[in-house]
């Protein structure tokens, strides 16, 4: 069964900085593409940052220079750093990975950022 589970979500003050996680399971993790996306209220979901298998990354405009995405292949993780936070980044995060036509979910981690 593929699973992914999110964690390191909190509240944080404006400028703050916070770590996500991402375990994954049920696949062969060291072969897939990673994304983090993330969900404000009212607006749509948006990718915040993706990881090749070979560890090539992209990054939304707005977060280059403050969030930094990494895998790491022998614990099946995938992480997400966020410095300097601005309430704007306030979202739920999701962990996604897309297998042939499937785009698996995680719950989700919700980031607070208090101005």
């Amino acid at each position: 069964q593929v699973q992914l589970v999110e964690s390191g979500g909190g509240l944080v003050q404006s400028g703050g900085s916070l770590r996500l996680s991402c375990a994954a399971s049920g696949f062969i993790f060291s072969a897939n593409a990673m994304g983090w996306y993330r969900q404000a209220p009212g607006k749509q979901r948006e990718l915040v940052a993706w990881i090749t298998s070979g560890g090539f990354t992209n990054y939304l405009s707005s977060v280059k220079g403050r969030f930094t995405i990494s895998r790491d292949n022998s614990k099946n993780s995938v992480y997400l750093e966020m410095n300097s936070l601005k309430p704007e980044d306030t979202a739920l995060y999701y962990c996604n990975v897309l297998l042939g036509p499937r785009r698996i979910w995680g719950q989700g981690t919700q980031v607070t950022v208090s101005s």
